[in-house]
């Protein structure tokens, strides 16, 4: 499946922005859903990431109870709203997935993602 990520920008802190990640195939409703990002220097970090029938999402507590990540499988599309933003949301955000049923716990290892998406640029200014 290709993944495409779009909706990234400029915006100031406690400034919001939506993440979509759009696919080219029916069969992305299946699969496990996940967004990374990667600011310059760092590891790529995994922010959310959802089971195929969004029954189950996590998120860091970096940034949980500011980002929710939805799906809409009939329209092969993933989400990710960003609520009041931080300098340090800055980053390169990317969607990924995986078909293997694999357990939450393990959604971290990037290694283990099928997909990717080019990444969309999040700047956020203080």
């Amino acid at each position: 499946v290709q993944l495409q990520a779009s909706g990234g920008g400029l915006v100031q802190t406690g400034g919001s922005l939506r993440l979509s990640c759009a696919a080219s195939e029916p069969m992305f409703s299946s699969y496990t859903i996940t967004w990374f990002r990667q600011a310059p220097g760092n590891e790529r970090e995994l922010v959310s990431g959802t089971t195929w029938n969004g029954g189950y999402t996590y998120y860091p507590d970096s940034v949980k109870d500011r980002f929710t990540m939805s799906r809409d499988n009939a329209k092969n599309t993933a989400f990710l709203h960003m609520n009041n933003l931080k300098p340090d949301d800055t980053a390169v955000y990317y969607c990924a997935s995986v078909r293997a049923s694999i357990p939450s716990s393990r959604w971290a290892d990037a290694t283990l993602m099928d997909s990717w998406g080019k990444g969309t640029l999040v700047t956020v200014s203080s």
